[in-house]
C-alpha cells in the first residue's frame, strides 16, 4: 500500500511538471511568435513595449492589492531616493533590453533572434565577473568559449542574416548582461524589500516604460502620430483589432511571468533551466517549419555549441549548489537571461519562508 502511494505521488508530480512546464512553453514561446506576427503588420515595436509594459503594471499593482487584502500586510513602497538612485539603473537597463529586443523582429527571423538572445549568457558571465559575482574558473572560461563559437557559426554565412537587426539584438543582450547582474545587485539589498518578484515588477515598470519613452519619441512619435492605426484612424474596426491585439501582448507577456513563477515554486529552478534550453530548440524547429526560416548545417552545428555552453553552465551551478550543501539564491546565473529575476527572487521568498506569490514579469 504505501509503495503503491509512492507511485501514484511520483506520478502525479511527473504529470504536474510536464503540464507547467508546458504552460510556460505555451507563454514563452508564443510571444516570441507574436512579437514577429505583429510587427509585421504594425511597426511600433516600442509603442508595442511601452503598452505591454503599462498592461503589466496594472496587473501587478491589482495582484498587490489582492494579496495585501489575504493577508493583511502591507506591500513595501520604496521612498523616491531609493526609488529613483537604486532601482533606476536596473529599470533603464531592463527597458532598454526589452525595446531593443522586440525592435529587432522588425529586421530578423525569429530563429536568429533566440539564437543571439541566448548569449545572453555570456555578457551576464562577463560582468559577473566584472563585478565580482562570480569567481574566474576554467569552467566559466569554457562556458563563454562555447557560447561565443556558437554565436559565430550560426550567424556565418547565414541566408536570411540583417546587419541591422542583429546589432539591435546582440545590442539587448549586451545591455541584458548589465541588467541581470544590476538586477542580482539590486535584490541582495534585504533592506529595499524587494525580494518579492511581485513588489520588484510593480517598482521597475514605470522607470521602464519613462526609460523607454525618450526612444519611441525620437524613432516612432512622429511617425505613430500620422498613422492611420492608431491616432488618425478612420477605421474604428482596424483601431478596435490593434488594440485588442497590443492587449494580448500585454496578456502574454503577465501569462510568461505567471507560468515562469508557477513551475520554479511547484519544482526548481534546475528544472526551469532545463525547461529553457529545450524550450530554444521547439522555437527553431518552430520557426524553421511555420515561418520558413531557413537553417543551414553550420547554423544547426553552431546552436548546438551554444546550448552545450549553457548546459555546462546549468550543470557546474546544479553541482556547485549540492556541494555547498543548498541552493544559492543570489549566487549564479541560469541558463535563460530572461528568467534570473524569476529565479533568485522566487528562491529567496523560499528560504525566508514567505508565501509564493503569482509573479507579473512579462519578458519579451
Amino acid at each position: 500500500m504505501g509503495r503503491w502511494a509512492l507511485d501514484v505521488a511520483f506520478v502525479w508530480k511527473a504529470a504536474l511538471t510536464l503540464g507547467l512546464v508546458l504552460l510556460y512553453y505555451c507563454f514563452s514561446i508564443g510571444i516570441t511568435f507574436y512579437n514577429k506576427w505583429l510587427t509585421k503588420s504594425f511597426h511600433f515595436p516600442l509603442f508595442m513595449t511601452m503598452l505591454h509594459l503599462a498592461v503589466i503594471f496594472l496587473f501587478s499593482a491589482l495582484s498587490r492589492a489582492l494579496v495585501q487584502c489575504s493577508s493583511h500586510k502591507a506591500r513595501v513602497v520604496l521612498s523616491w531616493t531609493d526609488y529613483l538612485r537604486r532601482v533606476a539603473p536596473t529599470a533603464l537597463a531592463t527597458a532598454l533590453d526589452v525595446g531593443l529586443s522586440n525592435w529587432s523582429f522588425l529586421y530578423i527571423t525569429v530563429s536568429l533572434y533566440t539564437m543571439t538572445k541566448s548569449s545572453a549568457v555570456l555578457f551576464i558571465l562577463i560582468f559577473s565577473l566584472i563585478f565580482k559575482l562570480e569567481e574566474l574558473r576554467a569552467a566559466l572560461v569554457l562556458v563563454v568559449l562555447l557560447i561565443a563559437g556558437g554565436l559565430f557559426m550560426f550567424t556565418y554565412k547565414s541566408t536570411q542574416f540583417n546587419v541591422e537587426g542583429f546589432a539591435l539584438v546582440l545590442g539587448a543582450s549586451f545591455i541584458g548582461g548589465i541588467r541581470w547582474t544590476l538586477t542580482q545587485i539590486l535584490l541582495q539589498k534585504a533592506d529595499l524589500g524587494l525580494q518579492n518578484p511581485i513588489d520588484t515588477m510593480f517598482h521597475l515598470q514605470p522607470l521602464m516604460f519613462l526609460g523607454l519613452f525618450p526612444l519611441f519619441a525620437i524613432f516612432e512619435g512622429l511617425h505613430l502620430s500620422t498613422s492611420e492605426k492608431i491616432f488618425r484612424f478612420q477605421d474604428t474596426g482596424l483601431l478596435l483589432w490593434v488594440l485588442g491585439s497590443l492587449l494580448l501582448g500585454g496578456i502574454l507577456a503577465f501569462g510568461l511571468g505567471f507560468s515562469e513563477f508557477l513551475l520554479v515554486s511547484r519544482t526548481s529552478s534546475l528544472t526551469l533551466s532545463i525547461a529553457g534550453i529545450f524550450k530554444e530548440v521547439c522555437t527553431l524547429l518552430l520557426a524553421a517549419h511555420l515561418l520558413g526560416d531557413q537553417i543551414s548545417l553550420l547554423n544547426w552545428l553552431g546552436f548546438a555549441l551554444c546550448l552545450s555552453g549553457i548546459s555546462l553552465h546549468v550543470a557546474l551551478k546544479a553541482l556547485h549548489s549540492r556541494g555547498d550543501g543548498g541552493p544559492k539564491p543570489l549566487k549564479g546565473l541560469g541558463s535563460s537571461a530572461d528568467l534570473e529575476l524569476l529565479l533568485r527572487s522566487s528562491q529567496q521568498e523560499e528560504e525566508d519562508g514567505e508565501e509564493e506569490y503569482f509573479v507579473t514579469q512579462g519578458q519579451q
